[in-house]
């Protein structure tokens, strides 16, 4: 039997059911895409534990960082003194905990400095372009000129003294040329883009342009900046430690443990003496590139 024309096939066609997807902000899918990466969580974990103990510093901290026991020079780790004593006969424990304040505090203030002094004139530079573009950037010629050590240790000896705060500023002064050269190419680029042309065609203020459009696309690159250099800066500080141009004794730094501990008899003898601070400056440093690298991800719009 021939079906009829007008007869309602048996079984309908189903239309898929369509959902509508509550729009998500660019922060909160950033977010996601962080949580995704392993790595970037490890190294959140990590940071955090030594925020912690450097917050806490006062209250783990077993003997005061500073005070000599004359009687335990350079000693061995034992149930007074947990990973012995350096050649002033100051409980390295305590100088561990208490260097974790001092050695992020360092780490944290010296980026922070560093990218607004870079970061500002990067921006500008990046933004205006022309004479003000060609100015920035022979401050910056003449800054990289120098090398990193020879132009700190010029300043420092001026100075004729370093304490945390004029450690911090001299080695931003110092630093600021890369991330400055980054900021400029990022906001060159941006500057020609169609939406930020529109928006100074219909007349808005540089101000609400930098804010609007050009802020928003340089979030990745200042991030990964900001996270290189301060996992830079803690390298520094153990570095110019090492060779006497850092923050001086008896200020417990981990960079003045590993000083402390140069002496064959420490090096061959007493690896706790060495070896822990050396392994926060390490575990410290690749946490901070992996928070740096996740968050670049993160706030990646092409991933």
């Amino acid at each position: 039997m021939e079906p009829r024309l007008n007869e309602t096939p048996d079984i309908a066609p189903t239309l898929p059911n369509v959902t509508e997807e509550k729009s998500v902000s660019p922060t909160r899918l950033a977010f996601r895409r962080f949580r995704k990466n392993k790595l970037a969580i490890v190294g959140i974990v990590f940071l955090s534990i030594m925020i912690v103990i450097a917050i806490f510093a006062d209250v783990i901290a077993t003997h005061d960082p500073t005070a000599s026991q004359l009687t335990k020079i350079e000693a061995r780790a034992d149930s007074e003194n947990w990973l012995g004593t350096d050649g002033s006969g100051r409980d390295n424990f305590s100088r561990l905990v208490y260097g974790a304040r001092i050695s992020l505090t360092v780490g944290f203030f010296a980026m922070l400095f560093t990218v607004l002094i870079g970061g500002t004139l990067g921006s500008i530079a990046g933004y205006y372009g022309g004479k003000v573009d060609s100015l920035i950037m022979r401050m910056t010629d003449i800054v990289l000129i120098f090398p990193f050590i020879l132009l700190f240790m010029t300043i420092v000896a001026i100075l004729e003294r370093t304490t945390v705060p004029i450690f911090i500023m001299v080695i931003a002064i110092t630093s600021w040329p890369q991330i400055c050269r980054i900021l400029r190419g990022t906001f060159m680029s941006i500057r020609e883009k169609e939406y930020v042309l529109s928006a100074r065609s219909i007349g808005c203020s540089d101000a609400r342009i930098i804010r609007k459009h050009f802020l928003p696309n340089a979030v990745g690159p200042i991030i990964v900046s900001a996270t290189i250099i301060m996992a830079t800066m803690i390298v520094a500080e153990s570095a110019l430690s090492f060779i006497g141009f850092g923050i001086p004794q008896p200020t417990p730094t981990w960079g003045n443990m590993l000083t402390e501990a140069q002496s064959v008899r420490l090096l061959r003898n007493n690896p706790e003496a060495w070896l822990p601070p050396g392994l926060c400056i390490l575990f410290t440093v690749l946490a901070i590139n992996f928070i740096g690298d996740g968050l670049r991800d993160a706030f990646d719009s092409k991933a």
